[in-house]
């Protein structure tokens, strides 16, 4: 450790000494904007750029080694985390030279690390692959590099220490799912997922904790935020920029009831001004069914079984729903394909009903009374601590993963159902009825460990003795 660091020193010294011949005049002297006349070499030499560097070298290094073992979509992806992470230095590097931005401002500034960002978030788009687990852990884990727009307690953003932790909780579910895939099949896939956990546990996480715990640090004395360069006069305006990113929400998007509100309004002013009816024709007394000829009362057998036959099936699903009713229950139905569902503004009091929803995944970040999961197929619960309990009622291939504490998990007449548990909620009480394929993932005994995985019992032996019924779980032993 000793040696690298002065080894470190000698370079950065040497970088000064270089810079102090050719200035003409001896030491590193500071323009009146407050940049370096050496450009960012000097800014690139900084202990906190340096210390990343040797983030990117160790820790992203570590996880490119993986990934080139495993090669196709998870190589893809896991260039695209170091080039991500690349463009994070860039920009720490262009922070130590630049004013502080407004939001507009700082947008532009970031937006060469969204991009990357993007890409990744691009990959697990469309028809799922064998890899998807791989990608997904990866684009969300990106999520944690947002931390560099942090400008204050007041920007919305948790602080972030904070932010890289809560940002490797929702890639972390992806992350386990590769571990419980592979686990017992390919160690290369192992080290991939654990690699990434380390990038950011501790790896990010610390790197942030030394150098950026209140943010990033701009210079008053420096350059102000390049403005977006502007076209000759006439021409037409750049196109806007594109609504998703990593620093955006979809809560800025206008709710299908607004819209279905507008479109009907204006379907009602059209029909009210006759502007829709006026070119219709009038029917006649002769076009009247009742009076056609061709037409009689009678239906035949072969139309009847026609009509029997083809009649189009009706979906019983209503409409996607997630809001908070009366202030006290959050309701969640008929979400389809929703990877992104998230409850974050919630307290002790309130309750979570999630019904009717298939292939999703929901977060609930915060304390809640309790939730309740029901008629739902692959749907997928990430939440912190209940107070009372969790229940999973009529579900079928539902994963569950409790980052805090829980009392009481209750399962009734489900099938397939993967629970995680930390440390802090090893002593939740479990209870089954009427369900199957219940396994249940605990930490390892060392902080590094794999998760081990407990298979619940659905098979009893019921024995009369003394006067009553004796119930144990069923065991099977090879012969």
């Amino acid at each position: 450790m000793e040696e690298s660091l002065i080894k470190r020193l000698e370079a950065a010294v040497t970088r000064l000494e270089g810079i102090s011949s050719t200035g003409g005049g001896g030491g590193v002297t500071l323009s009146r904007g407050g940049d370096f006349s050496s450009g960012g070499n000097v800014a690139a030499s900084d202990p906190s750029i340096l210390a990343y560097d040797d983030l990117i070298s160790q820790c992203v290094g570590r996880i490119l080694t993986a990934a080139e073992r495993i090669g196709g979509p998870v190589l893809d992806v896991t260039k695209i985390v170091a080039e991500a992470f690349a463009a994070q230095k860039e920009l720490l590097i262009r922070i130590k030279q630049t004013q502080k931005p407004d939001m507009a401002g700082l947008a532009g500034f970031l937006k060469p690390l969204n991009d990357v960002t993007m890409k990744a978030d691009a990959m697990t788009q469309g028809r799922r692959n064998d890899y998807f687990n791989h990608l997904k852990a990866a684009s969300d884990s990106l999520s944690a590099l947002a931390w560099i727009a942090f400008t204050g307690k007041d920007c919305g953003m948790s602080m972030p220490i904070a932010h890289v932790e809560e940002s490797w909780q929702m890639a972390e579910f992806y992350s386990n799912k590769v571990l419980v895939e592979y686990r017992n099949k390919d160690a290369d896939h192992v080290d991939w997922a654990k690699a990434l956990k380390e990038l950011y546990l501790p790896g990010l996480r610390d790197y942030v904790k030394s150098h950026y715990a209140l943010g990033p640090v701009w210079n008053a004395s420096g350059k102000p935020v390049s403005a977006p360069a502007k076209g000759p006069p006439g021409a037409p305006a750049p196109p806007p920029a594109p609504s998703a990113s990593l620093f955006s929400s979809e809560s800025s998007k206008p709710s299908s009831s607004s819209n279905q509100k507008q479109g009907m309004s204006a379907v009602f002013q059209q029909l009210s001004s006759g502007s829709v009816t006026s070119g219709l024709k009038k029917v006649t007394d002769d076009m009247k069914t009742k009076n056609r000829a061709d037409r009689s009362g009678a239906v035949s057998a072969v139309e009847k079984e026609t009509r029997t036959t083809t009649k189009p099936a009706v979906s019983k699903t209503g409409p996607p729903k997630m809001e908070l009713q009366m202030g006290r229950k959050w309701a969640v139905e008929n979400q389809i394909g929703k990877k992104d569902l998230v409850i974050s503004e919630c307290d002790s009091k309130q309750s979570v009903y999630v019904f009717g929803c298939k292939d999703s995944v929901l977060q609930i970040q915060g304390k809640v009374n309790n939730i309740t999961i029901d008629k739902c197929t692959k749907m997928g619960v990430v939440f912190t601590d209940v107070v009372a309990a969790f229940e999973i009622v009529n579900c079928t291939n539902v994963e569950v993963q409790c980052q805090g504490s829980a009392p009481t998990v209750s399962v009734d007449n489900a099938t397939g159902c993967q629970l995680y548990l930390n440390k802090d909620s090893l002593k939740t009480a479990i209870t089954t009825a009427k369900s199957s394929e219940i396994n249940v993932m605990v930490p390892g005994a060392s902080p590094d460990g794999d998760w081990v995985e407990h298979a619940l019992p659905q098979q009893y032996n019921h024995v009369f003795t003394e006067g009553k019924f004796e119930t144990t779980p069923v065991s099977h032993s090879g012969a």
